[in-house]
């Protein structure tokens, strides 16, 4: 019987995912958003520590219209049309405050928050 070593990730508070399949933006405006996010989160503060939050890429989330689209977990909050400026809004508002972005959200799961 082999074994195999357990994977390690660090603690995080959320989890974003972000949609940067070609069906989403075919003009690489998801790859460019999650290129971004690691000197945007450092700047909030987002990239260690009780706040921090792990981004992750996905390849299809199947809600192609809209793109850029993210998720954040474990809030099950559904953002569309995420631009730059969006972004910022949702990393102070939401991720740092803990207040979802209401008009960027096009679905709210079963996680909903209701400001930490």
């Amino acid at each position: 019987m082999s074994t195999t070593e357990k994977p390690r990730i660090g603690d995080y508070r959320r989890h974003l995912l972000v949609c940067t399949g070609a069906r989403c933006t075919q003009d690489g405006a998801s790859q460019a958003l999650f290129d971004s996010l690691g000197e945007k989160f450092k700047a909030a503060g987002l990239h260690e520590g009780a706040l921090r939050v792990k981004r992750s890429r996905v390849s299809c989330f199947a809600a192609c219209k809209g793109g850029p689209i993210l998720c954040v977990q474990p809030d099950g909050t559904w953002y569309h049309g995420v631009t730059p400026d969006h972004m910022d809004r949702i990393i102070g508002q939401h991720l740092v405050g803990g207040q979802v972005v209401a008009d960027l959200v096009f679905h709210q799961g079963p996680g909903v928050i209701d400001g930490e």
